[in-house]
């Protein structure tokens, strides 16, 4: 009873091809949209991880404020002073690499390009794991005399310089020459969706004197030794800066310091809370669909009064028909979520590439869409089928 019930459902179907397409429409992009922010998500998800692990366990990031990122305005910044205090009293600090930084134009000849520029000394390159692809970084007496000259990134040099090697040449920032001595290894976009290699580095003293016109620092970046304990440090290290700092007892830190691990769970949980926005957002055209559906199943018994009619006259049970108009809607709404799965799949893996985030197939969510549009099926297809179950059968024949 059950195949004959599927194949008049699969008949019924057929005989109305587009108008069964449009009907599905809503459940088709409704577990398109779901499948493909989802998948989306925990690709952005996993790059971030992965790019904050890159950056090494064994990374500190001392920042001014209570708050990592915006908020952090009105405490006081730090000083060249409270680098040396921090290598000077903590051993198993292996560097530290303080960090100041202006938005600036770099110009080399008709070229020129918008960039950051960021003071700081060779310890950036150890705490920051920065590869040379060419020529050197600061020498002593550079760092020590504030001398012009700067590191500068891929992106920089492709703006600029186009393919041909920079090592040499001097671009100028604001009303100053600087000479191009290095170039860093190509990094990508970062956690935070920046462009990592569009950069500039010089030494502190440089860009203190000559472009933010201050000593302050902006943040530190704390290279810890290999096996020593992160915790022990980030204790050493809070309590060596409060002192610092002139902070009593009884106030709060103005600074904060943070490990790439709290870093990671910060930006990770934002990913997540983002995903589950936007796929809450999309089930929204599952329920569309759902309502499509019903409508459209409606406007089927409608038309098929007559033909129900004949059905129940001639000794089809209440039950049966009621299955096969709910088969009917389950088929569509089935058949929808196939389809949105497979469009969603594409759609993922093709915006993977174009936004540098791994494709990350999850059968979880993929196998919970097609359940959903099944069950849209059921919930919205049954009215329309009770209808249909319970017409008078001399009323049906009387229907024109």
């Amino acid at each position: 009873m059950l195949w004959n019930t599927l194949l008049l459902a699969l008949r019924s179907i057929r005989r109305n091809l587009m108008r069964s397409f449009l009907t599905i429409l809503g459940i088709v992009i409704g577990v398109a949209a779901v499948i493909t922010m989802v998948t989306l998500g925990n690709g952005a998800t996993r790059a971030v991880s992965d790019q904050i692990s890159s950056m090494g366990s064994n990374l500190l990031m001392v920042v001014p404020g209570q708050r990592f990122g915006p908020g952090s305005e009105g405490a006081p910044s730090f000083k060249i002073a409270d680098v040396s205090a921090i290598l000077d009293q903590i051993t198993s600090v292996e560097a530290v690499a303080p960090m100041t930084n202006k938005t600036v134009t770099a110009v080399y000849q008709a070229n020129n390009w918008s960039t950051v520029v960021y003071g700081t000394s060779n310890d950036y390159f150890k705490a920051g794991n920065w590869e040379l692809a060419s020529g050197r970084d600061f020498s002593d007496a550079e760092e020590r005399t504030g001398k012009a000259v700067c590191v500068i990134g891929e992106t920089v040099r492709e703006k600029l310089f186009g393919r041909q090697n920079p090592v040499g040449d001097k671009i100028r920032i604001k009303q100053f020459s600087c000479e191009v001595i290095g170039l860093l290894k190509a990094k990508g976009q970062s956690a935070m969706g920046s462009d990592q290699d569009d950069i500039v580095l010089m030494p502190l003293r440089t860009v203190q004197r000559r472009l933010t016109g201050s000593q302050d620092i902006g943040r530190l970046m704390v290279s810890v030794r290999e096996g020593a304990s992160i915790d022990a440090v980030k204790e050493q290290l809070t309590l060596l800066m409060r002192e610092r700092r002139r902070i009593t007892e009884n106030e709060e830190d103005d600074f904060r310091v943070m490990d790439t691990r709290q870093i990671a769970e910060t930006l990770t949980s934002t990913t997540k809370i983002l995903t589950m926005l936007l796929g809450a957002v999309a089930a929204v055209s599952l329920l569309v669909g759902g309502i499509g559906i019903m409508n459209i199943m409606l406007v089927s018994v409608t038309e098929r009064t007559r033909e129900i009619g004949i059905r129940l006259a001639i000794g089809a049970m209440e039950r049966e028909v009621l299955l096969q108009f709910l088969i009917e809607a389950v088929v569509l709404s089935s058949l929808g979520g196939v389809i949105g799965i497979t469009l969603a799949t594409g759609a993922s893996m093709s915006l993977a590439d174009m936004m540098n985030v791994p494709y990350l197939f999850n059968p979880g969510i993929n196998m919970l869409s097609f359940l959903f549009s099944a069950a849209i099926g059921v919930i919205f297809g049954f009215f329309p089928a009770r209808r249909a179950a319970h017409l008078d059968p001399i009323e049906a024949l009387r229907h024109e």
